[in-house]
Formats: C-alpha cells, sequence, structure tokens
C-alpha cells in the first residue's frame, strides 16, 4: 500500500526493526454479497527485521483475534497464493457460533476466514 512504501522509504533500519499497522476504509469494484463488499475496513501490518518468522505473525493474529473474539477461539493459518507477498497464507478463526462443530454460519467447517 502507499501507506507501506512511504514508511519503507522513511526507516531507519539501524534503529531497529520496522513495525506497523495501518488501519483504513478499503474500495475495489466488487459486487456486493453475503461475504464481500464494495467497501469494507482493513488493518494492515508490516513488519521488517531479522529474526522474524511466520511464529511471529501466527502470534500475533492469535493475540489480536482472541482480544476481538474471545479467548477460547483458535486461528489457524492455511497456505495460499497470493501474487504480491510470499510466503502467503489465509487466516482462519473457529466458528463463534458453533464454536468448531459446523453449522450454516461457517458453511458447515468450523472456521470462519478473517483475512487473507
Amino acid at each position: 500500500s502507499p501507506m507501506q512504501a512511504r514508511t519503507l522509504e522513511t526507516h531507519d533500519f539501524s534503529k531497529g526493526p520496522l513495525k506497523m499497522v495501518s488501519p483504513g476504509k478499503v474500495y475495489r469494484r466488487d459486487t456486493d454479497d453475503a461475504t464481500h463488499s464494495h467497501q469494507f475496513h482493513q488493518v494492515e501490518g508490516l513488519v521488517i527485521g531479522k529474526h522474524i518468522t511466520m511464529a511471529d505473525l501466527k502470534g500475533t493474529l492469535e493475540v489480536v483475534a482472541q482480544d476481538l473474539f474471545g479467548d477460547e477461539l483458535e486461528v489457524r493459518l492455511r497456505p495460499s497464493y497470493f501474487p504480491f507477498t510470499e510466503p502467503s497464507v489465509e487466516a482462519d478463526i473457529t466458528c463463534f457460533n458453533c464454536h468448531g462443530k459446523g453449522c450454516a454460519i461457517c458453511k458447515y467447517t468450523g472456521w470462519i476466514e478473517v483475512l487473507g
């Protein structure tokens, strides 16, 4: 995003890793349906530094998801392909309605996708 690009240009890596969060509105050409909207809010996060791993990402996502949705849920990461990031994952949380047993809300999977 433009915010990530500006932050990368100005960050002094001699002072440590870059860590940033950028919330905001998103507008895109999309037909509205039960799971998509032409306008939504998203939160971008960017961390660049030595010894940063996918485990750091998963731990951060677990803390945020549990704070937003409750301590009892689980987070799972699924490998996925996005042409602009590598490696790439999608994240799911345990369904808030059925607690992982499967229901119409989670399409009987027990999981709800929360980010890619």
